[in-house]
């Protein structure tokens, strides 16, 4: 569409606006309504299949959310979640017809669901997800899969790692796409978080010390919302040791940090290097690519007395899926009209709230390279919808990784609730509370040995071993497992183990950019 087109929309949108006040307060049927203005920003002469050369064309996605809120004078993120969910599925039939447009894709959504228009949200839930093989078949290479070809030049490429055949996966996004995700993602980040923690007139600084790594995009993508957070100075900090932390947190005005659980985990130490004066000014500290041990908690409290430590989740295709708003809570909330986000089971149907099952997530803001239903890799346990004065959106709360259950027996279990339960058998027992003394925690199964080992680092291993009953550990680690299981556990011929270690100690395995899996099954 050009962009006269665009201008004529917002004006027609804009002459019918009703004042300012809540949506659809007119008496009307608010369903029909939300379904109304969704097809008002989002007419049907943009829904029709485009050609590559058209699709560079489109209006974005954040013209339609904006163009809402001046139309309803309320902000998308105070709609009701099911009246979001009328512009989405308008948004993803959109998204539908530019995929068809691209052969490789036409094939797969038509096997799935025939060439009809995905008009409701069920209709776009019953195409085939996206697994990260098919994304590096579509997004490497040649690179099929591409909407509008790479040669038409304001791409981003990134790496997700790898995927089962040992081949990386690559993810391609069109710079302009990611700039409105990162202006529409740090204005909430900014409404919801830092001015709930910032407080005052002074200076507002966020430093990351994510770092872009082997064409991995941490640092970009994630300092990328960041820096758009409205009212705050940015720090692209990078990896950064005592000296330089202390330089940042020096500086007149309040702070807040961002990185991995491991880096975020080091500011404890940290603190023995800087004024108490200075620490009082870190207000906030996210933290992304692993949990942070409930000591660890504690000690960043006591080391920095104004801090609040929420986490931060990201990852490929979703530089910002869920944020933790409140501290005292593990439930992360999405940002509206950023993804749509599915927790789906085995089938990939939708789980109803307290269900566990995979992390799905769609871009809303993509068009010249888009992924449909892309599962991450991730376990999240859906929960009910938040509902307040100033926000409605979806909720869910991070279980593990999907590679993080495992087979003991006849029976699968999840590495996190594991964990969970053997920290509360010792603790109930009066062996060990590793909760209050453990910076971090892995669980290793071992097929070799035979062995299922509870790695636990802590500064006090040496003290702890010598008041220390391996034996009596072991059967507390066995008892953790639910009853139904002993039988099987005892068939298994597994050892149990609880190994108390000093922080760094190579006992406990680390990825190459410092991360620790929770879980690590050797073969």
């Amino acid at each position: 569409m050009a962009q006269r087109d665009v201008a004529t929309l917002d004006h027609a949108l804009q002459a019918t606006a009703t004042p300012p006040g809540p949506p659809f307060d007119d008496g009307s049927n608010p369903d029909r309504l939300a379904t109304t203005l969704a097809r008002a920003v989002l007419p049907d002469k943009l829904l029709r299949r485009p050609s590559p050369g058209e699709v560079v064309r489109l209006p974005p996605f954040l013209d339609a959310l904006r163009a809402v809120e001046r139309r309803t004078g309320r902000a998308f993120e105070r709609w009701p979640v099911h009246h979001q969910e009328a512009l989405v599925a308008r948004r993803l039939q959109q998204q539908v017809e530019v995929c068809r447009s691209n052969p490789l894709w036409r094939e797969r959504i038509d096997a799935a669901i025939g060439s009809a228009p995905t008009d409701t949200l069920a209709a776009f839930e019953a195409i085939t997800p996206t697994d990260k093989e098919t994304a590096r078949l579509f997004y490497t290479g040649d690179r099929p899969g591409m909407v509008v070809p790479i040669a038409h030049g304001g791409f981003q490429v990134a790496t997700s790692g790898g995927t089962a055949s040992g081949q990386p996966t690559e993810i391609v996004y069109p710079l302009d796409e990611l700039r409105d995700t990162y202006h529409w993602a740090g204005a909430f980040i900014g409404h919801h978080i830092v001015e709930r923690h910032m407080l005052g007139q002074d200076a507002r600084w966020i430093a990351c010390t994510l770092v872009d790594h082997m064409m991995w995009s941490s640092a970009s993508m994630v300092g990328g919302v960041l820096q758009k957070i409205p009212g705050t100075n940015y720090i692209g900090a990078g990896a950064i040791d005592p000296k330089v932390f202390g330089r940042i947190l020096a500086y007149p005005g309040s702070k807040a940090i961002m990185g991995i659980s491991r880096s975020v985990a080091d500011l404890v130490t940290f603190a023995e290097h800087v004024p108490a004066e200075h620490r009082a000014t870190l207000r906030i500290a996210l933290y992304g690519s692993g949990a942070l041990q409930p000591k660890v908690h504690a000690d960043l409290r006591a080391a920095y007395p104004n801090l609040v430590v929420l986490s931060f989740f990201a990852a490929m295709q979703a530089e910002t899926i869920g944020l933790q708003l409140d501290p005292a809570s593990p439930v992360l909330t999405a940002i509206p009209g950023l993804h749509h986000i599915e927790i789906v089971d085995p089938q990939n149907r939708a789980v109803a709230v307290g269900e566990e099952g995979d992390l799905l997530v769609t871009r809303l803001h993509g068009n010249g390279a888009p992924v449909l239903r892309y599962r991450l890799g991730d376990r999240m346990v859906r929960r009910p919808d938040l509902v307040s004065d100033t926000l409605h959106a979806q909720q869910f709360e991070y279980v593990g990784r999907s590679g993080d259950s495992f087979a003991l027996g006849s029976q699968r279990f999840t590495a996190s609730r594991v964990v969970a339960a053997i920290v509360k058998t010792l603790r109930e027992r009066g062996l060990i509370a590793l909760d209050r003394v453990a910076d971090d925690i892995q669980l290793r199964l071992d097929h070799r040995t035979r062995s299922l080992v509870v790695v636990a680092a802590t500064s006090q291993a040496d003290d702890l071993a010598e008041s220390f009953d391996p034996q009596a550990a072991a059967d507390a680690i066995r008892a953790a497992f639910a009853p139904t299981a002993a039988d099987g556990l005892t068939a298994s011929g597994f050892d149990f183990q609880l190994a108390l270690v000093r922080p760094g100690s190579p006992r406990l395995t680390t990825t190459e950019v410092g991360k620790t899996p929770l879980f690590v099954e050797l073969r």
